[in-house]
């Protein structure tokens, strides 16, 4: 390994023109600076610098070697200012269910990132029950889930309205077996969509099983069948509420976190303001 300090001292007298002015210009001695080049040139085997040339010349090898202790001192120079730098060091991992992570949250998260450069927001969305479990393990610093009530550790929670839907633009009767428009083995609206038809003996299969919210409510817009799904999120789509069902009981919008102090806290402050208006919206719209 090449020492740094030994080719910035090659380096520092060629540019200079000499060791005394290289030695001036690293605040050490000139001994200092002889003894450091004789270390290199042992080290690579090579004499470096024509010491008899005035001013000092580089050899062959020295101007071979020159072009790469350049590059090598700028890459050592680069590695210590991204290292002092603190933008992005502390890493805030969070959970949100896809219907969460759209652009009011994404906005919540950027004027974050402008106030708390030092912090990387590392966001993960995906199915309540996932993220939950993935919470509790220690995955996740902050997290917002939908699950049929809070627990007694949550930091906030928000009545998630949710109802059947049906295309808007294909009327039809919907016999049995009923045809359903579901998310993942797992999902939480699968399941209370199977708990809810068979507590009614109704007949029903699985159509179109989507991996996220906009795949569901695009297929429940085509007609490929009814599906339960936040009404809240229904809005931006092209389909309506189903009335061969009625609106089921709402859920809850839950905000968990492992600290609520310092940035961390500030986050989690405007995550709840954002969860709130989300829920006003859903009030103003029913």
């Amino acid at each position: 390994m090449l020492d740094p300090r030994l080719l910035r001292a090659f380096v520092v007298i060629v540019d200079s023109g000499g060791f005394t002015a290289a030695a001036e210009r690293l605040h050490t001695t000139q001994s200092t600076i002889s003894q450091q080049l004789s270390r290199l040139e042992e080290a690579v085997g090579h004499v470096l610098v024509q010491r008899g040339s005035r001013p000092p010349r580089p050899t062959e090898a020295g101007e071979r070697l020159l072009c790469y202790a350049r590059r090598i001192l700028a890459l050592h120079e680069e590695a210590e200012l991204r290292l002092a730098d603190p933008m992005g060091a502390i890493p805030v991992r969070i959970g949100l269910p896809d219907d969460i992570a759209v652009a009011t949250m994404s906005e919540v998260f950027a004027f974050f990132a402008q106030q708390h450069p030092e912090i990387r927001l590392d966001v993960t969305a995906g199915l309540s029950r996932d993220l939950t479990r993935r919470y509790r393990a220690g995955e996740f610093d902050v997290v917002v889930v939908k699950e049929q009530a809070p627990a007694a550790d949550c930091i906030a929670s928000f009545p998630e309205v949710i109802g059947w839907f049906e295309s808007a633009r294909i009327t039809k009767e919907w016999g049995d077996p009923l045809p359903l428009v579901t998310f993942p083995v797992g999902g939480l609206y699968r399941e209370e969509m199977f708990a809810r038809l068979e507590s009614e003996q109704r007949q029903w299969y699985v159509s179109f099983t989507g991996n996220s919210l906009d795949s569901v409510l695009v297929a429940v817009e085509v007609g490929l069948g009814l599906s339960l799904i936040p009404v809240i999120a229904a809005s931006a789509y092209d389909v309506r509420p189903c009335h061969a069902f009625a609106v089921d009981g709402p859920m809850a919008t839950s905000l968990y976190a492992w600290e609520a102090a310092g940035a961390i806290g500030v986050l989690v402050e405007l995550m709840v303001r954002a969860l709130s208006e989300r829920s006003r919206g859903v009030d103003a719209k029913r």
